[in-house]
């Protein structure tokens, strides 16, 4: 007997397979849960769904206990994209973060300034990416919470001093160090191949300091080793030089479209887009804009990725970057 599973459920699948945090995942698998239609072609399902959050509930209350042997840090998902900042002491994560938001972190030239996560917002055209600015890692101490810190960003800036001869040695470091904690650093992620764990973070490496004597020296060394790798992004924050090609090339690697708003009778919002991961639907849109608009979805009229500007679309069609949406639910 065929499951013929609902468009919501298949919704509620797709922000299982996006969410970060076990939370995230429990109330996914909740609602997945809820909307699965009850009879005999389903029965598999329902099993599966229930050892799923089974699993998860264990693995949340271990969570909890170990948590309790030292201090723990949870950043709250804004609506924006979450990009961790990771190196070794006074690459100048710091300095970068202060460049580039409306952040006052401070500053030094003696190393561990940070010792707590740092939020911060980093605006790009009309896109905002929430930077996370952590304490530096080093073989001395990182902190036990900085491993979740980084599995649930979205993408990973790690930062390098290349007017210091070690550069190569700095970032050979942070990458060992956390695969000892079972993440890996990624390169840019094809978006045409399956979807990445959540233990692999897609990296780019931020080349600081480029104003140092040996920094064209050191860049270039670092190209050697890792250029066929991961994409190198040449920066010197304090002088404020390279960092509008930075936000261009995280922007990309995140793969996002922005989503424009319309009330009926009314001009678009085109100051606030929606946020979401390319390949989203109709139904993601309206879910991001309340969960009532998903729940109660009949239809949408779309300004850019349909056939003609105004076009009508049920909830699975795919929205592109700039598109504008006109929501309609049932009353």
């Amino acid at each position: 007997m065929p499951a013929n599973l609902p468009a919501p459920y298949k919704t509620a699948e797709r922000r299982f397979r996006e969410a970060k945090t076990v939370p995230d995942k429990i109330a996914a698998i909740q609602e997945m849960m809820a909307e699965c239609p009850k009879h005999k072609g389903t029965d598999h399902i329902r099993a599966d769904l229930r050892r799923r959050l089974s699993k998860l509930r264990q693995e949340q209350q271990q969570s909890r206990k170990k948590g309790r042997s030292g201090p723990s840090y949870h950043i709250p998902r804004e609506e924006s994209p979450q990009v961790v900042l990771i190196g070794t002491p006074n690459v100048g994560k710091s300095q970068l973060v202060a460049a580039t938001t409306n952040a006052a972190p401070e500053v030094a030239s003696y190393p561990f300034t940070t010792r707590t996560p740092l939020p911060a917002m980093m605006q790009y055209e009309d896109i905002n990416i929430q930077l996370i600015d952590i304490p530096p890692l080093s073989s001395d101490h990182i902190d036990t919470w900085v491993p979740e810190i980084i599995r649930n960003a979205d993408a990973a800036l790690l930062v390098v001093d290349v007017g210091a001869d070690d550069c190569v040695d700095s970032f050979e470091f942070v990458r060992s160090a956390l695969a000892e904690k079972e993440i890996r650093l990624s390169p840019v992620h094809d978006p045409s191949e399956e979807e990445l764990p959540r233990n692999v973070k897609q990296t780019i490496i931020v080349a600081n300091k480029t104003d140092s004597p040996r920094a064209s020296e050191n860049l270039e060394f670092l190209r050697e080793i890792v250029a066929d790798e991961f994409t190198i992004v040449p920066v010197c924050a304090g002088m404020g030089q390279g960092l509008d090609e930075l936000k261009r090339v995280l922007v990309e690697l995140l793969d996002i479209v922005r989503i424009y708003s319309k009330i009926p009778g009314k001009p678009p919002d085109m100051q606030k887009p929606f946020i979401l991961p390319r390949g989203s639907n109709v139904l993601d849109v309206a879910r991001k804009i309340h969960r009532e608009f998903g729940d109660n979805l009949k239809s949408a009229r779309i300004w850019g990725s349909g056939k003609f500007d105004g076009q009508t679309v049920d909830g699975e069609h795919v929205v592109e970057d700039g598109d504008i949406l006109e929501i309609q639910v049932v009353m």
